[in-house]
């Protein structure tokens, strides 16, 4: 049984960035998923798959899994790029491609 210690990404419906500052801890799925033959539908017996627990930092996130004696991965979080943009810049004179309707 691994767990995975991640930050979870931005919504991409919101422009905020609510329930991104948490550290998350989801299981690794132990057993494959299995089709089933009547209806077609996916099911899985591991039930591990649909717990997620939210701590405040990584560190209380690593400190429960050393604790419970649970093999974990930490994946460190992609920093955004933010490149600040204006709307007079559609009509500066050193524009790379002419503006048109």
């Amino acid at each position: 049984m691994t767990a995975r210690i991640f930050k979870p990404a931005k919504n991409a419906m919101q422009s905020g960035r609510a329930k991104t500052q948490e550290w998350q801890l989801d299981y690794e799925p132990e057993h494959a998923r299995a089709v089933e033959p009547l209806m077609g539908w996916t099911s899985s017996t591991d039930m591990k798959q649909q717990l997620t627990l939210q701590f405040d930092t990584k560190e209380d996130a690593i400190a429960y899994c050393e604790r419970k004696g649970i093999a974990y991965q930490v994946i460190e979080p992609k920093d955004s790029v933010r490149r600040p943009v204006a709307y007079a810049d559609n009509f500066a004179f050193k524009r790379v491609e002419p503006w048109t309707h």
